[in-house]
């Protein structure tokens, strides 16, 4: 696949960060809604680490194909 395919993954994840965070309630961040909001942003975290090893990972296969 392609890597902008990968970059609109990205995108979409640092969006989905975006959108929880404003559902989190600073005063109480371990109760009712926020609770699933920061599970949210954890998994979100998650996949952008994840696809950016993944990027990372296809870049030196590429260069190690080329030698």
């Amino acid at each position: 696949m392609k890597n902008s395919f990968y970059i609109i993954l990205i995108v979409i994840a640092i969006a989905l960060i975006a959108y929880n965070v404003t559902l989190v309630n600073f005063n109480s961040p371990f109760e009712g809604d926020s609770v699933i909001a920061i599970i949210g942003i954890a998994a979100s975290l998650c996949a952008v680490v994840l696809l950016l090893i993944f990027l990372t990972s296809k870049k030196i296969q590429d260069r190690f194909n080329k030698n």
